[in-house]
């Protein structure tokens, strides 16, 4: 069984399953054997229901009291049994859009049900949307942990078990590039028993041990990538004469702003770089609200006043066009042509535009991947600006230099990455940090409560509206599931309208198409619309001054810079703003770690702290969000074993390490490093 093999080879993977894996970007047996579980569900002993405990899993052993009724709701079929455990106790059971259950659910059969209690009638806990189990198959299962795969509609977790179970073989056969010694010196385990109890652990502390080293494997093969890549790309000569003009200290000057001193000692840094002898590849890492973009907008001034063209590239049509708003009303006046190239622009605009392009009768291109394609020529492109938490991977860098003479390039990152970390995954770059905030920036001041503060907070929130600002309100999730214990937007949105029935309110998330989300995002910015619920699709870069409130729901579900991220929509004008941490799940470590949160504005301190606050028991719950492509790895909790990683591959190198001898580490020249 080789890497590339199709999953089609293995016994119950069909045509038809294999294209449900497609859509889970699982092509063949190496990207199956990554496909790793989202969680890990244990068996316990059953308990009664009064026993039961809050979004604590547990299971509990019942007899059916009642034949299933099925009841209507807006987008679903509740699905109602009603069983009684062995205390007598009674309860109503709910499933969503299961009506096939009827036919499984018989009188005075015993089941065991397995789920996170939620409060029912009479406030009592019960189960919304559980796993059921017959005794015996239950039975066979206790003191397990068995893996949850990501799924897609058609796609059941039992048939992805069955699949990757014949995946030992395959495993068994990696080889091994880290001596025995090392290993047990790290508590990892060797890579094949790693790949097979990622999978299929035998226990907790094996688990541990088996995420350890595979998380040290993605960082591994990503620091020997970035090693490649520096090797293969030597700093080339900069074939741009550029030189410093007067007309950019007069534009400085003329802002109705002064910039902060860290924004000044950024554009000095990447002014040297323009007027140097090397081409620019460098790194601004800046704290949400710090001004980056303006930064940016002085080195693509630089070089359109110096005769040539730049390109700014945004993740996403909304913020590319926010960055085109601002850009256009800055450089317009000043005779600077400039262009908006999305996805969105078809037909006869798009091939007049990629004309104008080609001619140099547009100075600054902004847009999204647009902009890099083959059929988009430019005339002396000096500098490309990415923003976002964008990188270039090597596909990219090459479309680039074949866009001009190899121009500058520079990168924005509002993720607060510690420096430490930060100049090992940026290591082919020049780095810049920006920590101040601009002087008419007041503080967010920052509130974390239980869920009993949520009606203060709606009022709090009709209050910020009724003196003309706007609101955003984060889910975790887009719709009602299994996961009964986290809010989804558009229930929220619902219900909100029913306790703010003057609110103007819309959802926004991310199966949304692109120009739905572009249409509402865009309302919200004209102030057309008083209220947000979103999912973090939010994170990026929105730009809205007069939306002065954030409320942030099952904030445990979310990583410290994740939620730092999201605070930073809010603050971005004079009015002073808000934000609202909300916990679903109440324990000591939860209030610990959010009230870092309530202390601080500052993204590297927060970024800092959450490093300290990590601990084995966070391996399988919260991920950042939106840094890394990682399948495992996470640069927050991970970053002691990225320091590790480094450092062995700096040692091993050292002693004549050769990776083209082990398959498992090559390096596909269309490898994708980024960020």
């Amino acid at each position: 069984m080789n890497d590339i093999d199709n999953i089609d080879i293995l016994k119950g993977v069909g045509a038809k399953s294999a294209s449900l894996f497609l859509k889970c970007k699982v092509n063949n047996i190496k990207d199956l054997g990554e496909y790793f579980p989202r969680n890990y569900l244990a068996f316990d002993e059953p308990v009664c229901f009064n026993d039961l405990k809050p979004s604590n899993r547990a299971a509990v052993k019942v007899k059916v009291h009642s034949r299933m009724i099925i009841r209507p709701a807006r987008r679903y079929k509740l699905c109602v049994v009603t069983v009684m455990d062995s205390e007598g106790e009674l309860r109503e059971i709910v499933w969503f859009n299961m009506p096939f259950l009827a036919n499984l659910f018989h009188l005075n059969e015993t089941f065991i049900l397995v789920g996170n209690p939620v409060k029912g009638a009479n406030n009592k806990l019960t189960f919304k949307h559980p796993a059921y189990y017959k005794e015996e198959e239950y039975s066979k299962l206790a003191n397990s942990l068995q893996p949850v795969y990501p799924l897609v509609e058609g796609l059941s977790n039992k048939l992805v078990t069955k699949a990757v179970k014949q995946l030992k073989g395959y495993f068994e056969a990696k080889k091994e590039y880290l001596n025995d010694d090392y290993i047990k010196e790290q508590d990892m385990l060797a890579l094949a028993d790693a790949f097979w109890q990622m999978h299929f652990p035998t226990d907790l502390e094996l688990l541990i041990k088996a995420r350890k080293r595979m998380v040290y494997h993605e960082f591994f093969k990503f620091l020997l990538a970035m090693d490649e890549l520096k090797e293969n790309n030597t700093r080339s000569k900069n074939n741009f004469i550029i030189k410093e003009d007067e007309r950019i200290h007069t534009f400085i000057t003329n802002l109705p702003y002064d910039l902060t001193m860290a924004q000044k000692e950024c554009f000095e840094e990447i002014l040297s770089d323009l007027t140097g002898d090397y081409s620019m590849n460098r790194l601004v890492q800046g704290d949400v609200g710090s001004g980056k973009t303006i930064v940016a907008a002085l080195a693509l001034l630089t070089v359109i006043l110096n005769g040539y063209q730049g390109a700014m590239m945004a993740p996403t049509e909304v913020l590319a066009s926010q960055h085109y708003k601002k850009l256009k009303a800055l450089f317009e006046p000043l005779g600077i042509k400039i262009a908006l190239l999305t996805g969105s622009v078809k037909g006869k605009d798009k091939k007049a535009l990629k004309e104008a392009i080609a001619k140099h009768e547009v100075d600054l291109i902004i847009g999204t991947h647009a902009i890099i394609v083959d059929s988009v020529d430019y005339n002396n492109l000096a500098l490309v600006v990415t923003d976002e938490q964008h990188r270039f991977g090597v596909k990219q860098r090459e479309k680039l230099a074949k866009k001009g003479d190899t121009p500058h390039v520079l990168v924005m990152s509002a993720t607060p990455i510690p420096r430490t970390l930060a100049m090992m995954l940026y290591s082919d770059m020049d780095i810049s940090i920006m920590k101040e905030k601009p002087a008419n920036r007041l503080p967010i001041k920052n509130c974390v409560v239980g869920t009993n503060y949520r009606n203060a907070a709606y009022k709090f929130m009709n209050d910020e509206i009724n003196k003309g600002h706007q609101c955003y309100v984060i889910c975790p999730m887009v719709e009602e599931s299994d996961r009964t214990d986290a809010e989804n937007v558009i229930d929220y949105a619902d219900n909100l309208k029913a306790h703010l029935p003057n609110a103007r309110i819309n959802y926004l998330h991310g199966k949304l198409k692109e120009d739905e989300k572009a249409t509402i995002l865009n309302s919200f910015s004209r102030g057309e619309l008083d209220i947000i619920v979103s999912t973090t699709v939010i994170e990026v870069g929105i730009d809205v001054p007069n939306a002065t409130f954030m409320m942030i729901e099952n904030a445990e579900s979310f990583g410290l810079a994740s939620l730092h991220q999201l605070r930073g929509r809010v603050g971005r004008g004079d009015a002073q703003s808000y934000c609202v941490f909300i916990y679903g799940k109440e324990n000591d470590h939860i209030k610990e770690r959010l009230s870092v949160l309530n202390d601080s504005n500052d993204g590297f301190e927060i970024a800092m702290k959450d490093l300290e606050l990590r601990g084995p028991g966070d391996f399988f719950g919260i991920r950042q969000s939106g840094i890394m492509n990682f399948k495992l790895a996470d640069i927050f909790q991970d970053g002691k074993i990225l320091v590790e990683a480094n450092n062995h591959l700096k040692a091993m190198k050292a002693e004549g390490f050769d990776y083209t001898k082990y398959k498992e580490l090559s390096l596909p020249k269309d490898m994708e490093l980024s960020i």
